[in-house]
């Protein structure tokens, strides 16, 4: 019986260039190039400045429906799409998201993509890279130690220890670590509180570096961070404590983008690494403008379904650096649409165009939510090989007859050749398009309000309904003048709703906002919904034990 080459198999298969060889085309010097290796580089930030008088390339957006077990395949179509658009003659550069290590050893595993549609070196991309979770992780404890000490040695800015916002990091997925108490053991070793981690990639830090467009906009940022709230609940933070400029010294090269290459050896820049469900879910805006800068066409994606990522890259990351798409991809798949119609994760295998019509109905309303942003979109089917022909043509058919642009994408298998319809497709729509692009809410409104549009528009709910907390909450946001941030939901990925169970296109639901927290750094609200946690746990079979290393030093069982 054949058996497919896994993702890591092809990986190891595929032909590397040298990365200075794919920097050569691309419009970079070498002085703007730092190698970390054969096959990975850090760009310099002098890269832009040098490119700020050429056009930029249009941006295209990959989102996908509300992702479930069945798989959906949002970052093999991102990298299928850059590399569909090189073989019909396009420049084109993608720019994605960096993986954690907390899903890469936990459940969902990596984020670079699969098959012959994947970033490489994968097995590196997908484990340490070049360090910048790491610094990230660095930085965010050291914020936590430069607390604890401040208190420890006097507390001159009247900390009150019941108040402190700032929690540590780590890029693992821990749920012993969700609720810890610090500072045990007698006076020197500090006051005894009650602290917890965060994943790193939920650190305010991580969606400051992602957001910030230079050193100076870095340490800007950095500096308006809230550590904790004094004894006259007015914020502390890290400038009031002095802090910013050390913090910025350990990420000045976490803040340089990534340049690797995928398995065509298309141009890619990775960099950021935010999730959707608990932050804002972009890869960093400086990889993304680069991305515009060096192609005639870039290729982003955004976190999870398009409740999430989209939403966010269209409010936070699209105003935060002056950039818009040019169009949207919308990933499905005939396995992922059947499990929102009914169909349970064994059975998927089965035919049941049924399911899979009542599943659009998913489908649908994120294609409501992306027209509603005035951007022009098209629907991109993910083959997956148990798909049946008949439930291809279903879905196609649901497509077309309603008149929303689709195309077959068979981008695991055949790579970029797999891409070529949805690539044509894609440039026809943005290259034809006269809509406008215009945000669902205005900065200005009240938080209230925003909060409740994007819970009506986006996910469809009859109305978002605060409690008590996030009440109180409000009224200390709007008396410390943060009101005309935007706001980053924190909500489940699997639904529209904030029930993980809903799944399809749940109706007659409210969204519930139980808290909100400041991310004055990062320039946004976050308002958590639901039972989401911000320190996943592990699954009861973790993908690490399936994972080892040769005698030759080469991963196995990575993915």
């Amino acid at each position: 019986m054949f058996q497919p080459l896994s993702d890591l198999e092809i990986a190891m298969q595929a032909e590397l260039k040298p990365i200075q060889e794919i920097a050569g085309g691309m419009d970079i010097l070498p002085d703007e190039l730092e190698l970390y290796g054969k096959y990975k580089a850090k760009l310099s930030l002098s890269l832009l400045s040098r490119l700020q008088s050429k056009n930029e390339g249009r941006l295209l957006l990959v989102t996908s429906i509300n992702p479930t077990p069945a798989g959906e395949g949002k970052s093999t179509v991102t990298v299928g799409l850059g590399q569909a658009l090189n073989k019909i003659g396009k420049k084109a550069v993608i720019a994605m998201r960096e993986p954690s290590l907390g899903p890469v050893m936990g459940l969902k595993g990596g984020a670079a993509g699969g098959g012959y549609s994947q970033v490489l070196p994968m097995e590196e991309i997908n484990l340490h890279f070049t360090g910048d979770l790491h610094a990230i992780t660095t930085a965010n404890n050291a914020l936590s130690a430069f607390i604890d000490n401040h208190i420890h040695q006097g507390n001159g800015l009247k900390i009150d220890v019941r108040r402190i916002v700032w929690k540590r990091v780590a890029d693992l997925n821990d749920r012993a670590l969700r609720e810890v108490i610090v500072g045990l053991g007698g006076p020197a070793n500090g006051i005894p509180r009650e602290d917890g981690f965060d994943i790193t990639v939920a650190s305010e830090i991580m969606a400051v570096l992602c957001l910030s467009d230079s050193l100076h906009d870095l340490k800007e940022r950095l500096g308006k961070m809230i550590a904790a709230y004094d004894h006259n609940k007015k914020p502390v933070t890290v400038k009031d404590l002095g802090y910013e400029g050390a913090l910025a010294l350990l990420l000045k090269d976490a803040l340089k983008p990534n340049l690797v290459q995928t398995a065509e050896q298309t141009p890619a820049i990775i960099h950021g690494g935010p999730f959707a469900n608990i932050a804002h879910g972009c890869n960093s805006l400086l990889a993304t403008k680069m991305a515009m800068k060096l192609g005639e066409y870039a290729v982003t994606e955004a976190g999870f379904g398009a409740d999430l990522g989209a939403e966010k890259f269209l409010h936070i990351k699209s105003r935060a650096g002056g950039i818009k798409p040019a169009a949207v991809v919308i990933v499905a798949t005939v396995r992922a649409l059947k499990m929102h119609g009914g169909v349970q994760k064994d059975q998927l295998k089965d035919e049941n165009v049924n399911a899979l019509l009542k599943g659009a109905e998913n489908l649908a309303k994120h294609i409501e939510t992306i027209k509603a942003f005035g951007l022009p979109y098209v629907v991109a089917v993910n083959r997956f090989t148990s798909d049946s022909q008949k439930e291809l043509d279903a879905i196609l058919s649901w497509c077309r007859s309603r008149k929303h642009p689709a195309a077959l994408t068979e981008v695991w298998e055949k790579g970029g050749n797999g891409g070529i319809e949805l690539a044509k497709a894609v440039i026809a729509e943005a290259e034809a398009s006269n809509k406008s692009f215009t945000p669902l809410y205005d900065n200005n409104e009240p938080l209230k309000s925003k909060i409740g549009k994007i819970a009506q528009i986006v996910y469809g709910a009859s109305e978002a309904v605060f409690s008590s907390k996030a009440i109180k909450q409000m009224k200390e946001i709007e008396a410390n003048g943060w009101t005309g941030l935007p706001v980053c939901m924190a909500k489940t990925q699997y639904s529209l709703s904030d029930d993980p169970l809903k799944l399809g296109r749940p109706e007659g639901f409210s969204i519930g906002i139980r808290e909100l927290k400041p991310s004055a750094g990062a320039g946004f609200i976050v308002a958590l919904t639901g039972e989401i946690l911000t320190m996943p746990g592990l699954p009861k079979e973790p993908s690490a034990l399936k994972m080892n290393v040769s005698k030759e030093g080469k991963a196995e069982g990575l993915f």
